[in-house]
């Protein structure tokens, strides 16, 4: 067995409401040969099975799940998908680590008729509406009977009664034979059935009725919280304007091949991720990225499936698939991140474990001894023995972690906020220090011009001289002096003999005069005097800035500063993260004039000239005291640093964040999102808290009473299904944009 490679397949599973629904699930595919380890998410819907390579799981694994009453479905080689009669997919991957998937944005989990799984269409269509519709019919009509004909009216409530059990009842048996004896259904058929014996038949037909209630609610809000990052599929268009052989067809979005030219008119949101082959527009980002003001995009420049194309027509070069383009990903990246379970969640699960059977135990000694010792009456303290069966349902409790850690995932998500899994999203909250890369972190990754020095020549004529040096040119400060000039509309006249000179700079002719643009030091080494600007470029220099001198012969016409400049946004997220108590440091392999001119301009510690294995060091430095480091930089070549802190996050955007070192990523680079990332933390293990203390709370205020003999079997079902019903309404509460921050 040594040599079989593990693999892993992804499921689709339909109808899992709550976390004991992952819990049941997860321990009856444990038990298949083969299988090592079983990531259920009830919020997703989703089940990844590792197993040995050359076992066939499919059939079993499909087999156990609907045995429990849920559907089961998987895109596999062997053509078993869809045996339970769900179109879920997954992916059959060979290979260690993750498994690949390949579901795109338009799977669905669908009906199901056993346990009422989330389906096209509205709630009160599902079986599971159903079922609990004609129980409660049954019971209206056993309430009529009982009072016209009170000889029968027991048995017309058993009868109601057994509509809703005897399926409550076949789920309970099956995931007893599966490992999971002390299910909720398990508790729920034994006092119905108590019920019954004690003379109690119509509070057992009702407790089943408000139970089915109970189990729809959680269902609706379930599906509610699984449908908030799906809804983000919705906004890549179903169709596309395809080029093809001189002519413009419509065509299927998710059928667009990489390579493929489309038509983007104004007003149509974007069919796939692309690069803009001709074309300039404003396009509105908000829906993938959150951010508020439309970006103005031309020829060369990437677009994303799902913005909006506002005011030019667009040709674009598709350059991701329907499965793999940025929407698709940030869906695919929650799902799976939502299969990882959270340490808090973890010890959850376990307590549930010995809380449900520890619970079994306490109702039946509440039961037995006071009639048994004290002399207590049979009929009453089994009464109250049963209603805290019901009381001590773990629903609530199991769910009220990842209930919030879905909803925080899948907040972040939508605002381009990507954390790997219930892990970093709790962990975040506990950051001390932030180091952060320079270039393209702090800074925008591209110089831009800050200063014209004019001497013999104005701004603008010195300006258009440049510029006539440097067309055609694709460096860096070429490109930053091109796009200064296109800003300020200045005409660019043509140069002619154009030519490099061993890296010192360019020389071309125009108008006649032979031009140098170059560095001063190349300047003066061709005779030119500098004396009138030399004070001015030491300035400059120590301001981080690249100064380019600009000769007419041997005159010196002007200069040019450029520096790769800060973020809009870096100096409020810094302060941000400051005001929130967190040390912040820059660690970069730029010069140290130029780290130290940025630094000082943006208030933060500076640590320049460190090779990335430096970067390591000093973050291995600070966690060795303590601190609890997170590293943001480009997750490419700060890979050593970022999978040496605690988390690291990669800035990027769309297709090209760089996950696989990092933890986490922010879509669109903005500083501020650092500190955002840990309020959302912050603000989701708040929301945990309180839903363990509503769940915990609740049940125990109800243990309480019913022992008093104050309230009964009808307020302990309610106590449960009413918990669970609160912690994810309260959970959901993440998702909505507005959300107040923490101040914990």
């Amino acid at each position: 067995m040594s040599n079989i490679i593990p693999s892993q397949t992804r499921f689709r599973v339909g109808g899992m409401d709550c976390g004991s629904c992952a819990i049941k699930i997860e321990t009856a595919v444990r038990r298949i040969s083969g299988v090592s380890n079983v990531a259920v998410s009830a919020t997703a819907g989703t089940m990844i099975v590792t197993h040995d390579g050359g076992a066939n799981i499919q059939k079993p694994v499909i087999k156990a799940v609907t045995a429990l009453g849920y559907t089961a479905s998987s895109n596999s080689p062997d053509g078993e998908a869809n045996a339970s009669g769900s179109s879920g997919s997954a992916t059959h991957s060979h290979a260690h680590g993750n498994a690949a998937h390949s579901h795109g944005p338009d799977d669905k989990d669908h009906g199901d008729k056993n346990h009422g799984a989330p389906h096209d269409g509205p709630w009160w269509k599902s079986s599971k509406a159903r079922l609990t519709i004609g129980c409660g019919a049954a019971l209206a009509v056993a309430y009529v009977v009982a009072k016209a004909f009170p000889a029968i009216g027991s048995w017309a409530f058993i009868a109601a009664m057994m509509i809703g059990l005897v399926p409550i009842a076949q789920r309970a048996f099956q995931a007893a034979r599966a490992g999971t004896p002390f299910s909720i259904e398990m508790l729920m058929t034994i006092a119905a059935v108590g019920a019954v014996i004690i003379n109690a038949a119509e509070e057992a037909a009702a407790v089943v009725f408000l139970f089915l209630i109970g189990e729809l609610l959680e269902g609706v809000a379930a599906g509610r919280a699984r449908a908030s990052i799906q809804s983000l599929t919705m906004l890549v268009p179903k169709t596309a304007q395809m080029e093809q052989n001189g002519m413009v067809t419509e065509v299927a979005a998710d059928s667009l091949a990489i390579g493929a030219i489309v038509l983007v008119r104004p007003g149509d949101r974007i069919p796939a991720d692309g690069e803009i082959l001709s074309g300039e527009s404003s396009i509105d980002e908000a829906p993938v990225t959150g951010e508020s003001v439309p970006k103005r995009k031309g020829t060369g420049d990437m677009v994303f499936a799902g913005t909006i194309n506002l005011d030019g027509a667009l040709r674009v070069r598709v350059t991701a698939a329907a499965s793999d383009n940025t929407i698709a990903r940030v869906v695919r990246l929650v799902e799976e991140a939502q299969e990882s379970k959270a340490p808090t969640e973890r010890f959850i699960d376990r307590f549930s474990s010995y809380y449900t059977p520890l619970v079994l135990v306490i109702g039946a000694l509440v039961a037995v001894i006071p009639p048994l010792f004290f002399g207590g009456e049979w009929n009453g303290w089994v009464y109250k023995g049963l209603a805290i069966l019901l009381i001590g349902c773990p629903c609530a409790l199991v769910i009220s972690t990842p209930a919030a850690i879905a909803a925080g995932l899948s907040s972040g998500a939508r605002r381009g906020l990507l954390m790997k899994g219930g892990a970093i999203l709790e962990a975040a909250r506990t950051i001390t220090v932030v180091a952060f890369d320079k270039t393209g972190t702090l800074t925008e990754g591209r110089p831009k011009v800050t200063d014209i020095i004019a001497i013999s020549a104005s701004e603008q004529e010195l300006l258009s001289l440049c510029a006539a040096l440097e067309t055609g040119s694709s460096h860096p400060l070429a490109k930053a002096i091109l796009d200064k000039a296109a800003a300020n509309k200045v005409q660019v006249p043509a140069a002619s003999g154009l030519a490099a000179v061993g890296g010192k700079g360019i020389v071309g002719t125009i108008n006649g005069v032979e031009y140098f643009l170059g560095s001063a030091k190349a300047s003066a080494a061709r005779g030119a005097n500098l004396d009138a600007v030399r004070e001015r470029i030491d300035m400059l220099n120590d301001e981080g800035k690249t100064v380019s001198i600009l000769l007419a012969g041997t005159n010196l016409v002007g200069g040019i500063a450029l520096r790769d400049e800060p973020r809009p946004d870096a100096i409020a997220g810094l302060k941000s993260l400051s005001d929130s108590g967190i040390t912040m440091m820059m660690l970069t392999g730029d010069n140290r004039r130029t780290a130290t001119a940025i630094g000082k301009q943006l208030g933060i510690e500076v640590r320049a000239e460190m090779l990335p294995e430096d970067k390591q060091r000093v973050v291995n430095e600070l966690k060795s005291s303590g601190s609890i480091v997170a590293k943001v930089g480009d997750g490419i070549n700060d890979a050593p640093a970022l999978a040496a802190a605690d988390i690291g996050i990669a800035m990027g955007g769309g297709t090209d964040v760089a996950l696989e070192t990092a933890d986490a990523a922010i879509l669109h680079g903005r500083v501020g999102d650092v500190a955002a990332m840990i309020d959302l933390s912050r603000r989701t293990m708040t929301n945990i808290q309180q839903n363990i203390v509503i769940a915990l709370g609740l049940k125990a205020v109800f243990l309480v009473t019913t022992v008093m003999g104050i309230t009964g079997l009808w307020p302990a079902i309610l106590a449960d299904t009413g918990a669970t019903v609160l912690v994810t309404i309260n959970a959901l509460r993440l998702l909505r944009p507005g959300a107040s921050p923490s101040r914990a």
